[in-house]
């Protein structure tokens, strides 16, 4: 029998079929416990929905479920409560017509459940107030309402404003129940991905508790490298035998592909679950949570305000930056975090760093941004690729000089920069893309390089310029002495100058020599 949940998000289900489950349930009991309305936003597939079952079936009083689990010891009660669950990603908001049909079967199961007859204009916000209502006359019990992925319709509608403005007005509609009746409310939980904080949300429900930056909750979606290697153990053996690794090779593969997510400050590194999960069930790495999808208005927010793949590694922000509300984005930061395509990397004197959290987003972001930048070159891009990284991991330069010239010279025109700092990028990023250890603006004692490329074998220490020369690019390394940090490493040595032509669009000339 499969072990691995694979596209089940159901606490009850997973428990029934005796599925793997990394129990969360102290924290969850700790919340349950505390303030009355509460929220977490988490990147797409982070185990958020798993999460607001595995509360509904707590505050269901389901206790046989909880056998062996945290909760178990720490619950002594188990009342059982009337649970309320509106899961908001069940459908698609990209036009308004699929918004009311949503909201009409998501009210529409608990209407009919209740007996309730919905007279004609009524809004979801009456609707959902009869609903709250009702539940607690027929129970005479407080009434618990889970809400995941509350910005659903925002997120899908974000390239529209219009239809997006319709939606907030009906959204802030839908929502004011919460706060007209907390005195009928036990517990109210809300899940998302962004804060909107125009939809009131944030401002009328009375003490709304975020756990998003609580390192306390800091780990309650997402694998800690303690329970990966704790529940995972089989697993992991066997992918370990399927590529032809140690255990601890398998080990350290996933910790280089999946791990590094940092929520809070004091948040230790958190393993993606759902590329987890399916990395241990086909026995292979693979870029599984990237696939998923990534939304096209992220890479144009980039483009607009001119940010390229290498900026994306060494931001430097408050928490009130990155964590902002995001209904007007204008800076890709906070939603960029709190998508999870950037992360916490450290954090000193209340500044934190962020970047890429692991290589599978770090390969995945560079391949989308390549294929945004150069929509219809992506039969000769893969053609590149193959040619280009077989080239650089055989230290052939010529060669893979020679293909990235052919390549650079197809794209559109008007998508070039003209700029040293576009290539450099363009050079990134492609990197990237092919798995290559990759660092731009590496910091010697001496200055910057422009792009530190590394294989198991080789060393590359490449410097750019543009209209100039390759011979000028050398030079500067000379000058400079960059190699100097690397001489003792070990591997082989190159020193490549790149000159780009803006007139040509594409790598002019190129030398290099092996230090």
């Amino acid at each position: 029998m499969n072990r691995y949940p694979l596209g089940i998000q159901t606490f009850e289900e997973i428990r029934k079929n005796n599925q793997y489950y990394v129990d969360k349930t102290d924290l969850i009991y700790n919340i349950a416990k505390g303030s009355q309305s509460n929220f977490l936003n988490r990147p797409r597939r982070f185990g958020k929905s798993l999460l607001v079952t595995t509360m509904q079936a707590y505050f269901e009083g389901k206790k046989e479920l909880f056998k062996g689990l945290a909760i178990e010891k720490l619950e002594k009660e188990w009342v059982k409560y009337p649970v309320i669950h509106l899961d908001l990603s069940r459908g698609k908001y990209y036009e308004i017509q699929m918004v009311h049909s949503t909201l009409n079967a998501v009210l529409g199961f608990y209407e009919a459940k209740l007996g309730i007859t919905v007279a004609e204009g009524r809004t979801y916000g009456t609707r959902l107030d009869e609903i709250i209502q009702t539940t607690a006359a027929q129970t005479g019990q407080k009434v618990v309402v889970l809400i995941d992925e509350y910005d659903a319709p925002m997120l899908d509608s974000n390239a529209k404003p219009e239809l997006q403005e319709q939606i907030r007005s009906i959204m802030r509609d839908f929502f004011s129940p919460l706060k007209a009746n907390e005195g009928l409310l036990r517990f109210v939980f809300l899940t998302g991905i962004t804060k909107f904080s125009q939809l009131s949300i944030f401002s009328e429900l009375n003490n709304i508790k975020n756990y998003s930056l609580d390192d306390r909750y800091a780990t309650i979606c997402g694998f800690t490298e303690q329970e990966l290697l704790d529940n995972f153990h089989e697993g992991i053996t066997d992918l370990a035998a399927a590529n032809g690794m140690t255990f601890d090779e398998a080990v350290e593969k996933l910790k280089e592909q999946y791990d590094g997510y940092h929520f809070t400050a004091h948040c230790p590194g958190l393993y993606n679950p759902y590329s987890i999960l399916n990395a241990l069930f086909d026995s292979r790495f693979d870029n599984y949570w990237f696939a998923t999808g990534t939304p096209t208005f992220l890479l144009e927010l980039l483009q607009k305000n001119n940010i390229l793949i290498p900026q994306l590694e060494g931001i430097m922000a408050t928490p009130q930056r990155f964590d902002a509300p995001t209904e007007k984005i204008t800076d890709p930061v906070p939603v960029l975090y709190q998508s999870g395509y950037i992360t916490i990397k450290k954090s000193q004197n209340g500044m934190y760093l962020l970047g890429f959290p692991n290589e599978e987003v770090r390969q995945g972001f560079s391949e989308s941004m390549l294929n945004y930048i150069a929509p219809y070159y992506a039969g000769p891009r893969d053609n590149f690729a193959w040619e280009f990284g077989q080239a650089m991991r055989a230290d052939n330069i010529d060669a893979a000089m020679e293909a990235l010239k052919v390549y650079l010279a197809g794209f559109p025109y008007d998508i070039h920069h003209n700029s040293e700092a576009f290539f450099q990028a363009i050079l990134y990023t492609i990197f990237n893309m092919l798995n290559f250890t990759i660092r731009a603006e590496a910091r010697t004692a001496r200055g910057r390089v422009d792009l530190l490329v590394s294989t198991k074998t080789t060393i590359f220490v490449m410097e750019l310029k543009i209209d100039q020369s390759a011979e000028k690019a050398l030079e500067q390394i000379d000058a400079k002495d960059y190699i100097l940090p690397y001489k003792h490493d070990g591997r082989r040595i190159f020193k490549v100058g790149i000159n780009f032509s803006t007139e040509k669009r594409t790598v002019d000339e190129w030398k290099y020599e092996e230090a």
